[in-house]
C-alpha cells in the first residue's frame, strides 16, 4: 500500500523568511553605518594629510637626520635637549608670544566691531561687506612689501609723518617692541577681514525680537550691544579665538618678508618658532632632527593653549548662561501671583452647591420708551 507524504515546500517559500530576515539586518546595519560612511572620507583625508606627517615628524625627532645625509642613527630625546638649550630657540618662543598677543586680542575686538557696523542699516552694505575682505585676498608677498615701504627705517611713510609733527623716528627694524608691531599690524590688515565676516554671518542669526523687545524697553545702541549681541556670540567667539591661536602661534609670512633678508632681524628680534624650524631644517645647520622637535614642541604648546583657551571661554559662556537663568527665575517670582478662584461651598448634603447666577444691572437707556418692563443689557 502506498504511503503518501505531505508536499514539500517550494524553494521560494522556504528562502522567503530568510530573505525578509536579511533584508531587515541589512536595514539594522544601513542605519547604525550609514553616518560613519558619510564623514570617513574626512579621516581618510585628515589620516592622509594630517595624521600621517605628525607620526612622522615624531619618528624623525628621534633620529639623528640630516637634510643632506638622510637619516642617521636614532638618539632618543637628544635633540629636544640640544633645542631647549639654544638661547634662539627662546628668543623665537618670545617673539610668537608676543607678536601673536599684538595681533589676536586687537584683531578679534576689531571684527566684533566691524561686524556690528556692518549688520546695520548703511549704504552701500554690500560694497563694504565685500571691501573688508579684500585685504584677506591680498597675497602675503604684496603685503609684506607694502608695510615694508610703510614701517622704513629711513624712509617709512610712518616715520616721515612722525618727523611732520616734531617726533624722533622709530627703528622699526632693530628693536623688539616696535618690530613686534609693525608685523601685528599685518596681521590684523590680513585677517581681520575675515574675522569679521565670520562676525557678521553670526549676527545676522541672531533674532531681531530680541532687539525689538530692547527697544520697547529704552536700551540703547551700546546696551543692546552689550547685552544681546555680545552674549549670543559667545559660540563665535570662542570658534575665533581658538582658530587665531593656532594661527598667531604658527605665523610665518608676515615676519619673513619684513626685511630683505628673511632671517628675523640681526638678533633675532623678530623670528618666529616657525621661521625657527626653517632655519634649522634648511638653512646653515639643515638638521631635521631638531627641526622636527621643534615642529613637536610648537604642536604641543598649541594644544596645551587650545585647551586652555576652551575652558576658559567654556566657562565664561557657561557662566552667563546661569546668570539669565538666575534672571529669569528672579522675574517670574517677583511677578504679581494671580490668587486662585475660591471653591464652591459645599451644600448640607456634601454636593457643591451651585454658583450665584450674575448679578444683572440695567441702564435706564435699556428700558423701552412706553415703561413696560424688559430684559436689559449688563453693563
Amino acid at each position: 500500500m502506498a504511503v503518501l507524504s505531505p508536499p514539500k515546500p517550494s524553494t521560494d517559500e522556504e528562502r522567503t523568511p530568510r530573505r525578509i530576515a536579511f533584508r531587515q539586518q541589512r536595514g539594522k546595519w544601513d542605519v547604525k553605518l550609514s553616518p560613519y560612511l558619510y564623514i570617513s572620507p574626512f579621516f581618510v583625508l585628515f589620516a592622509i594629510t594630517g595624521l600621517f606627517p605628525l607620526v612622522y615628524t615624531a619618528w624623525v625627532s628621534i633620529h639623528d637626520w640630516n637634510l643632506l645625509i638622510g637619516q642617521g642613527e636614532m638618539v632618543g630625546l637628544k635633540n629636544y635637549a640640544d633645542v631647549l638649550q639654544q638661547p634662539n630657540f627662546w628668543k623665537a618662543l618670545r617673539n610668537t608670544f608676543s607678536i601673536f598677543l599684538l595681533s589676536s586680542v586687537p584683531q578679534v575686538m576689531i571684527a566684533i566691531v566691524l561686524a556690528a557696523l556692518l549688520d546695520a542699516n548703511i549704504r552701500a552694505r554690500t560694497f563694504w561687506r565685500m571691501g573688508v575682505l579684500l585685504p584677506y585676498v591680498v597675497a602675503p608677498v604684496a603685503v609684506g612689501l607694502i608695510f615694508g615701504r610703510l614701517f622704513a627705517d629711513q624712509s617709512g611713510t610712518i616715520n616721515a609723518v612722525l618727523d611732520i609733527f616734531g617726533m624722533d623716528p622709530v627703528r622699526w627694524h632693530a628693536e623688539i617692541l616696535p618690530s613686534h608691531f609693525a608685523i601685528a599690524t599685518m596681521v590684523n590688515f590680513r585677517w581681520t577681514g575675515y574675522n569679521t565676516l565670520i562676525f557678521l554671518a553670526a549676527m545676522q542669526a541672531v533674532p531681531r525680537e530680541l532687539y525689538e523687545a530692547a527697544i520697547i524697553d529704552g536700551a540703547g545702541r551700546l546696551r543692546q550691544f552689550f547685552s544681546i549681541t555680545v552674549p549670543q556670540l559667545r559660540a563665535t567667539i570662542i570658534f575665533v579665538v581658538i582658530t587665531s591661536t593656532i594661527g598667531g602661534l604658527q605665523i610665518f609670512d608676515e615676519p619673513r618678508m619684513f626685511d630683505p633678508s628673511g632671517m628675523g632681524g640681526a638678533d633675532r628680534q623678530w623670528m618666529t618658532l616657525t621661521m625657527y624650524i626653517y632655519e634649522l631644517g634648511w638653512g646653515n645647520q639643515k638638521s631635521f632632527g631638531r627641526a622636527a622637535a621643534v615642529a613637536w614642541i610648537l604642536f604641543v604648546i598649541i594644544v596645551v593653549i587650545g585647551i586652555i583657551n576652551f575652558l576658559i571661554t567654556r566657562r565664561i559662556s557657561s557662566s552667563g548662561a546661569r546668570a539669565v537663568k538666575r534672571s529669569a527665575k528672579k522675574a517670574l517670582l517677583d511677578a504679581p501671583q494671580t490668587p486662585p478662584a475660591p471653591a464652591a461651598p459645599l451644600s448640607p448634603t456634601g454636593v457643591a452647591a451651585p454658583a450665584a447666577p450674575p448679578t444683572t444691572t440695567y441702564h435706564p437707556d435699556d428700558l423701552p420708551d412706553d415703561g413696560t418692563t424688559t430684559t436689559g443689557s449688563t453693563r
